[in-house]
């Protein structure tokens, strides 16, 4: 089941990083206003999702995989303020446009799944096994 959950969360974040690159604007109108140089840092959110994917994809090292799993939890760490961001611009909002109208039905899932995401790359990576299964 890891194995599978692994391969999934790297086309999950490759697709993504590609979408970052190709099509930034959406991107862009999440980003939060302190952000500097916005377009570049949704550049190389889109690169560090791909290369993360990568990493994560591969079979032959651990260590690699680690590697890939510890940068996609504190990527999907340093990204949580733009969907905060989101969030909250679509609330001020009132009528949801700027996520397609999904309003707390999108939001609130989509900052349940966040700290997921975190533990599931770190778990697909095999940095931690917990809570599935205690070390000793």
């Amino acid at each position: 089941m890891r194995a599978g959950l692994r391969i999934l969360l790297a086309v999950f974040y490759a697709y993504a990083g590609y979408r970052h690159i190709v099509g930034p604007e959406p991107f862009l109108l999440i980003t939060p206003a302190w952000v500097s140089m916005p377009e570049q840092v949704v550049l190389w959110t889109g690169i560090a999702e791909i290369a993360g994917a990568i990493a994560l994809a591969q079979p032959c090292s651990l260590r690699l995989r680690q590697a890939g799993g510890i940068g996609l939890a504190l990527y999907a760490l340093c990204v949580w303020p733009a969907n905060v961001n989101h969030m909250l611009m679509d609330f001020a909002r009132g009528d949801g446009s700027l996520s397609g109208g999904w309003g707390a039905a999108y939001h609130v899932p989509r900052m349940i799944a966040q700290p997921l995401l975190i533990w599931l790359a770190l778990w697909t990576g095999r940095v931690t096994d917990w809570p599935l299964t205690v070390r000793r």
